[in-house]
């Protein structure tokens, strides 16, 4: 840029902010265009007062340029050298979305996404000041959470259209130790705090989420859950009662459908019902379960095998003996308690605790996915047939979401992987909403991501976890990309239908109360400790043995 062009570079509208030109549009293309910027100008720039301005050019900041009357914002994607001109950055820019000029002042007014006419060649191109971020992020009237700061201002706020993004769907993306569950325990807490009437129900796999919280949520774990066993479907029960493999698992299967429908057919509810079918969730005891399953095989001719009878019965009274699934196959579970156990776990009516946190990480391990399909399918179980009632929309949050939802790679199809794959598909058509929890989005199950319209993540260390976000995200936020994994603690990349733009988000501090259990351990300070270690032991050994009871 000449001397001569670059005095004027700097020119201020009448009463507006300084405007200043930092180089020209050289080529456009339909998602992706490419701008010159004079690294003098952006050199010079670096020591100003506004730390948008300062930031001006670099990677992740955004441009505006002018158009007519409106003003087209583009964030920065690439940069490199200019081969034969000195001084000048060759930069590819996506662009954001445009908003109105204020005559008077210049200043940026009712932005919006997407772009209407592109700027030509030759363009001028000027830095963003945080006066222009002030507007292009402020949250319009639609109902919204502040969850922290602008990266890279001080002082403008980042937020989440709560309708946008829980209508249809959401996921936290990032490596362990980013600081992921303290950001879902803040993002949870601002939605409790504008809606106490919520119903939200959260699967915590690792006991995490209960210290979050005991004020404003109830917590359920194996002691308390009481989850009746008759709630299951059938394929539900296949999984926890049928053990065998190949041929087997389908003679098995047959032989227990058969037998379950005659339990659920004893119990006087069934009467009132028509056309009962094996999935109807109807009381039933376990000892008629079994007496039915007896029953057929005395039926038996001495040719046939009473293996696959056996194997049933031996499996079903494993199960009521171990006192690790009292929680579920306990006797006292028969009553008809289906109501009580919805409103309870759904918060219907939810008394000011919205949320509802399910540890599951005293339920043995060989049922857990069983436990987690349950309640999966319950939430959308309910949301369709009280499609005639007056709406309860229910947000189902999955952490470690790619152990239930896999991909094929890693395993084969369970219950509660269909459940939550068709959650994710349909369940916004009835008002149910899936938040998404997960280090390893690589390992979540193809087209699941991709469901999600709001994607939240945070640094991710793993070449693949990167792609596969890539791969998920609008076009628009590819230029963000490039910056998940070079974010620090707490900060994330959000784009979708929950924010007008992709932004950077430096997340807000939580209260020492308000957060998960899930701080990592001071190696160095905890080994200077001792003392009381055959304390300690004696009472572990104890509870291990009592396991957790």
């Amino acid at each position: 840029m000449a001397p001569a062009a670059r005095e004027a570079a700097t020119h201020v509208p009448t009463n507006g902010p300084a405007l200043h030109h930092i180089g020209f549009v050289m080529e456009i293309a339909g998602s992706s265009s490419q701008v010159t910027l004079d690294s003098g100008v952006l050199n010079e720039l670096m020591a100003h007062s506004d730390p948008s301005i300062a930031m001006a050019g670099q990677v992740g900041s955004q441009i505006k340029i002018r158009v007519g009357s409106t003003w087209l914002l583009a964030s920065i994607r690439t940069q490199k050298l200019h081969e034969r001109e000195q001084g000048v950055i060759m930069a590819a820019v996506d662009f954001l979305g445009e908003g109105d000029e204020e005559k008077l002042t210049g200043k940026i007014y009712n932005f919006r996404r997407g772009v209407t006419r592109y700027p030509v060649p030759g363009s001028e191109v000027y830095a963003v000041s945080s006066s222009d971020m002030k507007q292009v992020y402020a949250a319009d009237a639609r109902a919204h959470v502040e969850i922290g700061t602008v990266f890279p201002t001080k002082d403008i706020r980042g937020a989440l259209y709560v309708d946008a993004m829980l209508g249809k769907h959401f996921a936290l993306l990032g490596s362990t130790g980013t600081g992921k569950s303290t950001s879902a325990a803040l993002i949870l807490h601002k939605i409790c705090d504008i809606a106490p009437e919520g119903h939200i129900v959260m699967i915590d796999p690792h006991g995490e989420y209960s210290a979050a919280f005991k004020n404003n949520g109830a917590l359920f774990d194996v002691n308390n859950l009481a989850m009746p066993y008759w709630m299951m479907n059938f394929a539900e029960h296949c999984e926890v009662f049928v053990t065998s493999t190949g041929d087997d698992k389908q003679i098995d299967s047959d032989i227990l459908a058969r037998c379950l429908l005659q339990a659920r057919s004893k119990n006087r509810i069934a009467e009132s019902i028509g056309k009962l079918t094996v999935d109807a969730p109807i009381p039933y005891l376990l000892s008629d379960l079994t007496n039915i399953i007896q029953t057929e095989m005395g039926k038996l001719d001495k040719a046939t095998n009473s293996a696959p009878f056996m194997r049933l019965k031996g499996k079903i009274e494993e199960l009521k003996a171990d006192p690790r699934y009292n929680f579920m196959f306990s006797g006292m579970l028969v009553g008809d308690t289906m109501a009580d156990f919805v409103g309870k776990i759904f918060r219907l009516p939810s008394g000011g605790k919205p949320i509802s946190i399910i540890d599951v990480s005293g339920v043995p391990s060989d049922i857990t996915s069983t436990v987690v399909a349950v309640l999966s399918r319950l939430v959308f179980d309910y949301a369709i047939w009280s499609r005639n009632e007056p709406q309860r929309p229910i947000l189902l949050v999955c952490e470690e979401a790619h152990r239930y939802i896999p991909s094929d790679r890693v395993s084969k199809a369970s219950a509660v992987r269909s459940i939550l794959e068709r959650i994710a598909k349909e369940g916004r058509k009835y008002g149910v909403s899936l938040g998404l929890i997960t280090q390893r989005p690589s390992d979540l199950a193809e087209g699941v991501l991709s469901q999600c319209g709001t994607i939240i993540s945070m640094r991710l260390n793993n070449d693949r976890d990167q792609a596969f976000v890539r791969a998920a995200m609008p076009e628009g936020a590819r230029g963000f990309l490039d910056s998940i994994p070079a974010l620090r603690n707490r900060e994330c990349i959000i784009c979708g239908e929950g924010v007008s733009i992709p932004i950077r988000v430096a997340l807000d501090n939580l209260e020492e109360e308000k957060r998960p259990a899930s701080e990592d351990p001071l190696f160095s300070q905890l080994w200077q400790e001792t003392g009381g270690e055959s304390e300690i032991l004696e009472r572990v050994v104890r509870r291990w043995r009592a396991q957790g009871r």
